[in-house]
């Protein structure tokens, strides 16, 4: 997909679509950079009363700056995160000092205000000073994650500057403070975390979690866990109502039962990383579903790609110690909880 596709789709949907605002209705750095500090770790119906009543009290950054830090701490009140309003006071009185009451007009110098991270920096750069660079948070995670497939884990310092720099290949550098709303917002209101509304999605088509039932596993976010995680690619292969399965061997689960053809990858990829990785032929007939499975200490996150024979050789299918079994051998076979489901699933067992 070009980036030109992906640009026009969002910023179309965003244009039709989007929530009406107050701080989309102006250019003015400080009531930009107000209103994304007031919504860090805050929900938009929470905070636009305090963002509304910032505005009436402190109309201007020097009206904040010369406030007292109790005044502010006040009407801040029932937000959280306090250091949140600390630094929101301090950086005022910078900008006053150092700035005369003008906020700088580039990322880099953003980035050294008070409380300035690299999301707000390029959120004020981008819509008030239409510098290209593009804001990266939770919502673009999630919507880059699903979309190109990328399976980089987003809490690992390379997974969030790969996203970074693949969001700034794509902003729309004559628009990208529309295009950077119009990503965030199509993270918060179409692809959300729980229940993404992909049937009546404009990049349902070219969406590689779409296409991939991936929706339940992007973005990957890993962190620290005694409990191991294995993510296992099922290839499943029909030979007319048959299937090709294999015996599992001892120095693993499931020592003595069935399944089926497995490749196994240390974190998430997309069924076609899967094809080059293995120089398997892409005769992908449909990816399943997530499975999860837990065992003591250890957490199988599944998929069965469901293949054509012509996907592997006879040589792998040897090495693999692949054998065709009818469905009534099927049936008879020993299976694990797992294989059990899926074949119950797709209804060729009852």
């Amino acid at each position: 997909m070009s980036k030109s596709v992906f640009a026009n789709r969002i910023i179309d949907w965003y244009d039709r679509n989007k929530r009406d605002l107050p701080w989309r209705h102006t250019r003015d750095p400080y009531k930009i950079w107000l209103s994304e500090i007031i919504l860090q770790q805050t929900r938009v119906a929470q905070g636009l009363p305090y963002y509304l009543a910032f505005v009436k009290q402190y109309p201007s950054v020097k009206k904040l700056a010369a406030a007292p830090q109790d005044e502010v701490l006040r009407l801040w009140q029932g937000l959280g995160y306090y250091a949140r309003a600390r630094n929101l006071h301090a950086c005022a009185k910078k900008v006053v000092a150092d700035f005369h009451g003008k906020f700088p007009g580039s990322y880099k110098e953003l980035l050294a205000l008070p409380g300035v991270g690299s999301y707000t920096a390029a959120a004020i750069a981008s819509i008030a000073f239409n510098e290209p660079v593009a804001v990266v948070d939770g919502n673009v995670f999630r919507v880059l994650a699903r979309v190109f497939g990328i399976t980089e884990n987003i809490a690992s310092v390379k997974g969030k500057k790969s996203f970074f720099e693949k969001a700034n290949e794509l902003i729309h550098s004559g628009t990208p403070g529309i295009f950077n709303q119009a990503v965030m917002e199509f993270g918060a209101l179409q692809c959300t975390p729980v229940t993404p509304a992909c049937t009546h999605c404009t990049l349902a088509r070219i969406c590689v979690a779409k296409t991939q039932n991936l929706q339940t596993q992007l973005p990957v976010k890993q962190t620290r866990s005694s409990v191991r995680v294995r993510y296992l690619y099922y290839i499943v292969i029909r030979k007319g109502n048959s299937l090709f399965l294999r015996l599992r061997k001892s120095g693993d689960i499931w020592n003595g039962l069935y399944d089926f053809y497995l490749l196994e990858e240390s974190s998430l990829v997309t069924a076609q990383q899967l094809f080059k990785k293995y120089s398997l032929k892409n005769t992908i007939v449909r990816v399943s579903k997530e499975y999860k499975h837990i065992l003591s200490h250890q957490k199988l996150v599944v998929r069965f790609i469901e293949a054509n024979r012509s996907m592997i050789g006879q040589k792998q299918v040897k090495a693999a110690g692949l054998q065709l079994y009818s469905k009534k051998q099927v049936e008879q076979l020993p299976k694990p909880v797992l294989i059990l489901r899926y074949l119950q699933d797709e209804g060729y067992l009852e």
